[in-house]
């Protein structure tokens, strides 16, 4: 499983909303059940000047929405800068952005998903699906399988390889960084490879081999973001495609998932709080499915097998966390689960690998990274603490049952390779030049105590060597939503910040999901105030310990934290000089109590439902940025929106950006001369991806915005920049 419990969380990240709230483009990701499940792909080499993720992860979980589009042209951003022409004359900021807007994305952008089988690799070359054999995937010896340009998409990029089991057949997901709406297509492998079909708006899928030989595709079909309906098809002389379930219930999605040893095709019902999972006999594709056991609402469960065995990962009983339990795969009711392994209280289960002879559980415990490794024949575990400065997982793809290969990164440093090897029983780490941010760098574990007690956990990074760190500069990040964790994987842009004097605090509050289920429990629903009190307290504890001051603390925030950093806007501007938004979830009543969107209804569990309970209307309408705006004093806002953002409608964005400057202007002329009137931004770019992490356009805007607002000079920072993102 891979923000991860992988099978969970990823599926999770598939389908979760993130609301709108998150998302990372991913392409190989950092996070979680989900996705290590679903991308059992790998890495190629990578340069520092590339962001690694997961090509999706798409997951990261995002709140989805119904596409509905808005013209850019009609609905112009408030602040508008006029273009400047590429002169001597030209300030920094301009010189960089304008080699940015015009360098080919692929000096930096993320490697493509890769796949092993046979003697073969499978991957992305170009505008290509190709394969090599494996020894020669570094080279340029290489079989093209299928042209992506006959597609006739908009720079189209690989996201998923699957292969059936006797190479007979390739099929990949297919989307560009406009849409997250993917392309399946199946291509069969002879002495002439040829697209054998093509399947729209597919999510996973996954192959089958039935008792005659004949490969059999299992995939799930994306409607408006929710994936409700199985479908399974065959190809060669005996074509068919056929619909196989459709879940009727619209606050749970489908998402499939192969068990390690090929043994089962898991089919996962799921919504954000409730789990029910059927097998699909890897054998015989065509057997009706077995229900492992029936939904029970609250209750959350995802499978692998090993030896006849299934190890499920569960929440149900007390305390309800994940813990590890065990069954004969012959009787998976719930009534025969055997506890097997407990997790100590407040760790996050990031994510689970299954070996022949192990299990591999990775965790978060006091914010600090770990990995168990339980040997199944004799019960043993051995912990294994990960070096503090470690911040994310990423998930290698592995058929070696010898070893479990792993990433770790942080914002600021590229991810760095590790391996347990289980024969010896030790964890080995990738030698070679150690990253030089080892050295000039700090990372801190602190606690902040919120209103009723609680203590919060924060990430900070700044430089070793910097002085008075009251007067440096601060950008704080928060998400606290979907019981998914804050975003702590590499981006280069992060490291210029820290380079250049900056602090980074990474706010861990309730809602998320870092200290396990009952931190998003505590942070959901009506208590969704804590998460905005969390926030609070940390920065006020970041000023108390000497960090920085108000006057230059700046806080930022994608999808589903613009709830919080909105809701503090209103309650508590004082703290924060600017804010920049990303994708940002802002008219949380509004949105709520539009039925008629798709997502709604699976969103009710984390939002509650103001159509029908007059108690979480009221809720709601005490901390959703939109309804609490007032004329008063502002930080500074910088929005970037995306016109056909199927998650985050742009009208919302739109709506509140024009209440908050309506807000802005009338303080201003009721407080007189003198008084500096905040700048309210919003950036609209085309497309309909959620969140396009890799943009010069959006990196290069939002720090000038952050620059300009404190007043402090941009131009070492954009040529730092510069050498990270490769001109």
């Amino acid at each position: 499983m891979q923000q991860k419990t992988k099978l969970f969380l990823r599926a999770l990240k598939y389908s979760i909303p993130l609301l709108g709230k998150c998302v990372q483009k991913q392409h190989l990701s950092h996070c979680n059940l989900v996705d290590h499940y679903y991308n059992r792909i790998k890495l190629k080499k990578y340069h520092l000047t590339k962001c690694l993720q997961n090509k999706p992860k798409i997951s990261e979980l995002a709140r989805n929405i119904p596409s509905r589009s808005f013209s850019s042209k009609d609905h112009l951003p408030i602040k508008q800068e006029k273009e400047k022409p590429l002169s001597e004359n030209m300030d920094a900021f301009e010189k960089v952005r304008a080699k940015l807007e015009t360098q080919p994305q692929e000096e930096y952008e993320i490697i493509n998903a890769e796949i092993k089988h046979g003697g073969f690799v499978y991957y992305q070359e170009g505008c290509c699906l190709v394969r090599s054999k494996d020894e020669e995937a570094d080279n340029d010896n290489y079989e093209v399988l299928f042209n992506l340009e006959e597609l006739k998409l908009d720079q189209p990029f690989i996201d998923c390889i699957r292969v059936a089991p006797d190479e007979k057949y390739v099929a990949a997901k297919i989307r560009t960084d406009d849409s997250e709406a993917s392309t399946c297509i199946v291509v069969k492998l002879s002495d002439q490879p040829v697209m054998e079909a093509s399947f729209p708006n597919v999510s996973s899928f996954e192959w089958l081999k039935d008792e005659e030989d004949e490969d059999v595709l299992f995939y799930t079909f994306q409607r408006n973001l929710r994936c409700h309906d199985v479908y399974r098809a065959t190809f060669g002389d005996n074509k068919r495609n056929e619909r196989f379930y459709t879940e009727k219930d619209p606050s749970f999605f489908v998402f499939l998932y192969l068990t390690k040893d090929s043994r089962f095709l898991t089919m996962n019902i799921m919504s954000k709080i409730t789990s029910e999972v059927w097998l699909i006999d890897g054998s015989n594709p065509w057997d009706p499915p077995v229900l492992i056991q029936k939904r029970i609402h609250g209750v959350l469960y995802y499978v692998e097998h090993r030896d006849d065995e299934l190890y499920i990962l569960t929440n149900v009983g007390e305390p309800t966390e994940f813990k590890l339990m065990r069954t004969a795969a012959d009787t998976p009711a719930i009534m025969n689960w055997d506890l097997f392994f407990t997790m100590k209280r407040n760790t996050k289960v990031v994510d689970m690998d299954m070996f022949k002879d192990h299990c591999v559980l990775f965790l978060k415990h006091s914010n600090l990274l770990y990995v168990n490794v339980i040997g199944l024949a004799d019960d043993s575990v051995r912990s294994l603490k990960l070096p503090p400065w470690a911040c994310g997982f990423i998930m290698d793809s592995n058929s070696d049952p010898k070893n479990c290969p792993f990433q770790l990164c942080s914002p600021i440093r590229p991810p760095k390779y590790y391996t347990y090897k289980f024969a010896e029983g030790k964890l080995f780490e990738e030698t070679g030049h150690e990253d030089p941010i080892t050295k000039t760098s700090r990372v801190l574990r602190l606690e902040a105590k919120s209103k009723d007690g609680k203590l919060v956990p924060m990430t900070v990074f700044h430089k070793t060597d910097s002085e008075d760190l009251q007067k440096k500069p601060l950008l704080v990040h928060v998400y606290g939503a979907y019981g998914m964790d804050l975003k702590m994987n590499f981006r280069p842009e992060r490291r210029v910040l820290v380079d250049d004097g900056w602090i980074l605090a990474y706010c861990h509050v309730r809602g998320g999901g870092e200290l396990g289920l009952q931190w998003h429990a505590d942070g959901r629903l009506t208590k969704k105030l804590n998460g905005l009190a969390d926030l609070e307290a940390c920065i006020q504890t970041l000023h108390g310990q000497g960090f920085s001051q108000p006057s230059l603390t700046t806080l930022t925030a994608f999808s589903a934290g613009g709830v919080l950093v909105g809701a503090l806007c209103n309650s508590s501007p004082e703290l924060l000089r600017a804010v920049t938004l990303e994708a940002p979830f802002l008219d949380v009543l509004n949105t709520m109590m539009d039925t008629s969107l798709p997502l709604t209804l699976e969103e009710l569990e984390e939002w509650g439902n103001p159509s029908s309970d007059e108690r979480h209307k009221s809720y709601i309408k005490l901390y959703c940025p939109y309804q609490n705006i007032k004329p008063q004093h502002y930080p500074s806002v910088h929005i970037t929106a995306y016109e056909h953002d199927e998650r985050v409608p742009l009208k919302g964005i739109m709506n509140y950006t024009e209440k908050l400057k309506k807000a802005v202007m009338e303080y201003s002329k009721n407080t007189g001369a003198g008084y500096q009137t905040p700048n309210i931004i919003l950036d609209i770019q085309p497309g309909g991806n959620h969140v396009i992490e890799d943009s010069h356009k959006k990196i290069t805007a939002q720090i000038k915005f952050l620059y300009d607002e404190l007043g402090l000079d941009s131009t070492s920072v954009f040529e730092d920049l510069k050498k990270y993102l490769k001109f």
